[in-house]
């Protein structure tokens, strides 16, 4: 069927209904499966994962992408990228190429979630981090990525807090002054107490602090919203005054790390205040469906054009 005739049948039907032609594009609006639809573009780069349209895209990686990129995401994020093998790597390299979308993070090293790791000062856990470091930035040439996940581990009970800061701030110079020639970030992730207890690295004041204390552009904040809402609270004041240091976010709703519009954080006054700030980085779309099953694949894309839409 010709365009012109199709509009106009749709036009006829929704008189019939009683729906307006504002109506039938708001239900296109809400189709996913409207590859043509500009609507479906978003004022910021959202990064979702593997796994979260498995529902509609199958469980092929590649199929996945696609079908993120059919919807408007520019964005992807695989903390898991390190662990799949080069082939695999490649091929979704080579379609996010093809989709215009832009990599984000993947995990750059083993974390250490119950011991101390950089905090602890301990020169073979600093060369198994900077060996990390340097395996890590073959990944990210392969997939095109400028940004890499750090978490400095457990803190250590037996050493003043002071001198696990200066263990990790002479670490992550160390891990700098490999990435700054390859124009690669690590992004320090604070973590909430709730769901990780114990580590070393948990408010963005902190995390600002040792990014000062680095000094490079290989060495920037990762602001997850998610846990900064648990851990601090004072969302769009804290990501100001970090502002000069963020180089990446992460978003979930809280409780239940789920979409947006799921809990208590007004995730469209904190998109609008990012893009107000011209931000044209990633925002990680790090958390779970609310609802499983297609529909609620559905409603974490309604729920990000609901947000995105200030």
């Amino acid at each position: 069927m010709k365009r012109r005739s199709f509009i106009k049948k749709s036009t006829a039907t929704a008189s019939l209904l009683g729906i307006s032609v504002t109506g039938i594009n708001a239900m296109n609006i809400l189709d996913p499966n409207n590859k043509t639809n500009t609507s479906n573009m978003f004022k910021l780069n959202y990064a979702p994962h593997l796994g979260m349209f498995k529902n509609h895209a199958g469980n092929d990686p590649v199929d996945q992408l696609n079908y993120m990129a059919d919807q408007g995401f520019t964005a992807f994020e695989d903390n898991g990228m390190k662990g799949r093998t080069i082939e695999t790597q490649e091929k979704m390299a080579k379609t996010m190429l093809d989709r215009n979308m832009t990599m984000g993070v993947f995990v750059a090293h083993q974390i250490y979630w119950k011991k101390p790791n950089l905090a602890s000062g301990n020169i073979e856990k600093r060369q198994e981090f900077l060996n990390d470091i340097k395996t890590s930035v073959e990944v990210a040439k392969r997939v095109n990525a400028k940004w890499m996940t750090v978490v400095p581990g457990h803190v250590d009970l037996r050493q003043n807090m002071d001198y696990q800061t200066e263990h990790v701030i002479e670490t992550l110079k160390q891990a700098s002054a490999i990435l700054e020639p390859h124009g690669i970030t690590m992004v320090l992730e604070p973590l909430n107490f709730r769901d990780h207890p114990g580590l070393f690295l948990t408010e963005s004041p902190q995390a600002f602090q040792i990014c000062r204390a680095v000094n490079s552009p290989s060495c920037k904040i990762l602001f997850d919203i998610y846990h900064q809402q648990i851990q601090e609270g004072n969302l769009i004041p804290n990501i100001d005054k970090c502002w000069d240091e963020i180089a990446y976010f992460q978003i979930g709703d809280n409780p239940g790390r789920n979409e947006p519009t799921t809990g208590e954080i007004n995730y469209k006054n904190i998109f609008k205040h990012i893009h107000s700030k011209g931000f044209k980085g990633i925002l990680g779309m790090e958390h779970g469906n609310s609802v499983s099953g297609k529909e609620g694949e559905l409603s974490v894309i309604n729920a990000y054009k609901a947000s995105d839409n200030f």
